[in-house]
Protein backbone atom coordinates (compact mmCIF):
# COMPACT_ATOMS: atom_id res chain seq x y z
CA UNK A 1 0.00 0.00 0.00
CA UNK A 2 1.31 3.57 -0.72
CA UNK A 3 1.77 5.94 1.91
CA UNK A 4 2.62 9.47 2.24
CA UNK A 5 3.24 11.22 6.08
CA UNK A 6 3.48 14.81 5.71
CA UNK A 7 4.94 16.17 8.85
CA UNK A 8 6.51 19.42 10.71
CA UNK A 9 3.96 22.00 10.16
CA UNK A 10 3.24 24.36 12.92
CA UNK A 11 3.13 27.95 13.40
CA UNK A 12 6.57 30.60 13.45
CA UNK A 13 6.60 34.11 12.59
CA UNK A 14 6.57 35.91 9.81
CA UNK A 15 10.22 35.75 8.71
CA UNK A 16 10.73 32.39 10.49
CA UNK A 17 11.38 29.15 8.96
CA UNK A 18 10.35 25.35 9.40
CA UNK A 19 11.33 21.95 7.24
CA UNK A 20 8.41 19.57 6.57
CA UNK A 21 9.26 15.87 6.15
CA UNK A 22 7.14 13.55 3.68
CA UNK A 23 7.69 9.88 4.78
CA UNK A 24 7.11 6.94 2.18
CA UNK A 25 6.33 3.76 1.79
CA UNK A 26 4.67 1.14 -0.04
CA UNK A 27 6.24 1.85 -3.62
CA UNK A 28 9.90 2.52 -5.51
CA UNK A 29 10.77 5.55 -3.89
CA UNK A 30 13.07 6.05 -6.85
CA UNK A 31 10.54 5.05 -9.64
CA UNK A 32 8.34 8.34 -8.08
CA UNK A 33 8.38 11.89 -8.60
CA UNK A 34 7.28 13.34 -5.45
CA UNK A 35 5.85 17.31 -5.10
CA UNK A 36 4.27 19.31 -2.41
CA UNK A 37 1.47 21.25 -2.77
CA UNK A 38 -0.26 23.61 -0.58
CA UNK A 39 -4.07 24.68 -0.14
CA UNK A 40 -5.02 27.95 1.47
CA UNK A 41 -8.41 28.36 2.86
CA UNK A 42 -11.02 29.25 0.10
CA UNK A 43 -8.08 28.57 -2.24
CA UNK A 44 -7.26 25.93 -4.72
CA UNK A 45 -4.45 23.23 -4.23
CA UNK A 46 -1.13 24.79 -5.84
CA UNK A 47 1.67 23.40 -6.80
CA UNK A 48 4.75 24.51 -4.14
CA UNK A 49 7.67 22.17 -5.63
CA UNK A 50 9.02 19.07 -6.76
CA UNK A 51 11.38 16.28 -7.22
CA UNK A 52 11.72 14.90 -10.33
CA UNK A 53 11.75 10.86 -10.88
CA UNK A 54 13.58 10.95 -14.59
CA UNK A 55 16.54 13.18 -13.67
CA UNK A 56 16.49 14.36 -10.08
CA UNK A 57 16.22 17.83 -10.65
CA UNK A 58 14.28 20.23 -8.47
CA UNK A 59 11.15 22.64 -9.71
CA UNK A 60 9.50 25.46 -7.79
CA UNK A 61 6.90 27.72 -7.76
CA UNK A 62 7.64 31.41 -8.89
CA UNK A 63 5.79 32.54 -5.29
CA UNK A 64 8.60 30.42 -3.25
CA UNK A 65 11.41 30.36 -5.35
CA UNK A 66 14.76 31.24 -3.47
CA UNK A 67 13.37 31.33 -0.26
CA UNK A 68 11.91 26.93 -0.30
CA UNK A 69 14.29 24.02 -1.08
CA UNK A 70 13.03 20.62 -1.59
CA UNK A 71 15.72 17.14 -0.63
CA UNK A 72 15.54 13.87 -0.71
CA UNK A 73 17.18 11.13 1.32
CA UNK A 74 16.83 8.18 -0.63
CA UNK A 75 18.04 5.87 1.92
CA UNK A 76 14.95 6.97 4.32
CA UNK A 77 12.40 7.23 1.32
CA UNK A 78 11.96 10.86 3.12
CA UNK A 79 11.62 14.23 0.80
CA UNK A 80 11.65 17.26 3.03
CA UNK A 81 10.88 21.00 2.31
CA UNK A 82 13.36 23.49 3.78
CA UNK A 83 11.01 26.69 4.04
CA UNK A 84 12.85 29.91 5.10
CA UNK A 85 11.84 33.82 5.34
CA UNK A 86 8.43 32.47 5.57
CA UNK A 87 5.54 35.10 4.70
CA UNK A 88 1.99 35.45 6.20
CA UNK A 89 0.76 34.34 2.52
CA UNK A 90 2.34 31.09 2.83
CA UNK A 91 -0.10 29.99 4.96
CA UNK A 92 -1.91 26.83 4.19
CA UNK A 93 -2.31 23.07 4.54
CA UNK A 94 0.96 21.52 2.36
CA UNK A 95 0.45 18.06 1.29
CA UNK A 96 3.07 15.60 -0.40
CA UNK A 97 2.16 13.47 -3.23
CA UNK A 98 3.82 10.89 -5.57
CA UNK A 99 3.09 10.20 -9.52
CA UNK A 100 4.77 8.11 -11.78
CA UNK A 101 5.88 10.46 -14.14
CA UNK A 102 7.05 13.62 -13.94
CA UNK A 103 5.27 15.50 -16.57
CA UNK A 104 2.97 18.66 -15.09
CA UNK A 105 5.27 17.93 -11.75
CA UNK A 106 3.70 21.30 -9.94
CA UNK A 107 0.07 20.21 -11.36
CA UNK A 108 -1.98 18.29 -9.27
CA UNK A 109 -4.19 16.28 -10.97
CA UNK A 110 -0.90 14.69 -12.29
CA UNK A 111 -0.21 13.36 -8.82
CA UNK A 112 -1.61 9.89 -8.28
CA UNK A 113 -1.17 8.88 -4.73
CA UNK A 114 -1.46 11.59 -1.82
CA UNK A 115 -0.58 12.12 2.11
CA UNK A 116 -2.72 14.04 4.79
CA UNK A 117 -1.53 17.80 5.28
CA UNK A 118 -0.06 19.71 7.82
CA UNK A 119 -0.79 22.78 8.47
CA UNK A 120 1.58 25.72 8.75
CA UNK A 121 -0.04 28.97 9.75
CA UNK A 122 2.59 32.05 9.51
CA UNK A 123 1.59 35.16 11.74
CA UNK A 124 2.25 38.96 10.90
Amino acid sequence: EVQLQASGGGLVQAGGSLRLSCATSGFTFDDFTIGWFRQAPGKGREGVSGISNSDGSTHYADSVKGRFTMSSDNAKHTVYLQMNSLKPEDTAVYYCAASYSDIGLLVDNSYDYWGQGTQVTVSS
